[in-house]
């Protein structure tokens, strides 16, 4: 058998095979942040369909990141009873759960256009470039308060039958914002040196960690490097993954900070369509992995059965993570594991993309047409 389908520890949970599917928005949720019907039924396909750890997308934790409406809340205990029935539904399918909890920082600025509300950042940028929304700096009380609400959504989590949880800190959203030099100028003990704009995920865990207990699963999805000239490099990057793990985040999922030029200068990468283009974030991930002591986790255009294997032989990673395949074939984990090893079908042309920015749900829209 394939060493994609070897079984996996990452701490206490066990999983089934190497394969992760990667958070994805589906901006599904009800309105008020509980899950739907539909959201489940989403679950469930991915459960049977043989991935060995679903990771949901953007759960905010408090409501100053938000930044949909139809985006999933963990900032309240209502939002418990409606996780239950997902979390039952994927464990009844053999499958295994993780929470992605999800602040967006600036990021909600477009959000709150019109409304009489700024966006929070740990800077704010004078003539930005690259972000020109209204937004502010947080103050002391704000980064306590949002620290302690990591914790909170954690600690839901495990009462609502998820199997672990995931910091987001990669891509446009808070914790991003804090580890880039380029938007964390701050002068007191958050910014300045790479060891401060690391402070909020290191409070982050540790509240975690006193809210979860010792054996709870804490992940991350670490930006490891910013998409534009001037902001997070590599070297840094590879420096904040090391201590991350070192101070006790149980697996690292590789990916990009701030994001630059659309797409290239983003996680959403199109065209995948030669071996060449797949593994975009495959260096970073290999480098990673030779210097820490963690499980991490691949992601970024894998389309190919055969090159994750070779990720994996090679100890390169010890998880690859899909999404925008598993939305067209959610069940190709098992199509895989029975023999047919043909690529990936999906085109990474960003239609979905485009249509959720759109307000329209999750689905492939080349199968819908």
């Amino acid at each position: 058998m394939s060493i994609l389908f070897q079984p996996m520890k990452i701490r206490s949970m066990e999983l089934r095979n190497r394969f992760v599917r990667s958070a994805t928005c589906d901006c599904l949720a009800d309105g008020t942040g509980h899950v739907s019907e539909k959201q489940i039924k989403i679950f469930v396909e991915l459960a049977k369909g043989g991935v060995g750890l679903i990771v949901t997308g953007i759960a905010y934790v408090h409501h100053s990141g938000q930044i949909l409406t139809n985006q999933n809340s963990i900032a309240g205990d209502d939002c418990i009873a409606g996780f239950k029935k997902l979390t039952a539904n994927v464990h009844d399918q053999g499958g295994k759960v993780a929470l992605q909890l999800f602040h967006g920082g600036r990021d909600r600025a477009e959000f709150l256009r019109g409304k009489n509300e700024q966006a929070i950042a740990p800077s704010f940028i004078q003539n930005d470039p690259y972000f020109t929304e209204e937004y502010r700096s947080m103050t002391q009380d704000e980064i306590w308060d949002i620290i302690g609400a990591f914790g909170d959504g954690a600690k839901r989590a495990g009462e609502a039958g998820f199997d672990a949880v995931q910091l987001h800190a990669a891509h446009a959203f808070l914790p991003s914002q804090f580890l880039s030099p380029y938007t964390n100028r701050r002068s007191d003990e958050w910014g300045g040196s790479l060891e401060n704009r690391l402070r909020f995920h290191r409070e982050i865990y540790q509240d975690i960690r006193a809210k979860v207990g010792a054996d709870y699963p804490v992940l991350i999805k670490l930006g490891v490097q910013d998409g534009f000239p001037g902001g997070l490099e590599f070297s840094e990057g590879k420096q904040a993954a090391r201590l991350l793990s070192q101070w006790g985040y149980d697996a690292l999922e590789i990916s990009q900070g701030l994001r630059g030029e659309w797409y290239e200068g983003t996680e959403f990468r199109s065209k995948i369509d030669c071996l060449d283009r797949e593994g975009y974030f495959r260096n970073w991930c290999k480098e990673v992995k030779s210097e820490v002591n963690v499980p991490t986790i691949m992601v970024g255009g894998l389309r190919t059965f055969e090159l994750m294997e070779e990720v994996i032989e090679k100890c390169e990673a010890d998880f690859v993570s899909l999404s925008r395949p598993l939305i067209k074939e959610p069940g190709i984990i098992n199509e895989w594991k029975s023999g047919n090893r043909h690529g990936a079908t999906c085109i990474s042309c960003n239609m979905c993309l485009e249509a959720l920015r759109d307000g329209e749900e999750l689905q492939c829209k080349q199968q819908a047409s």
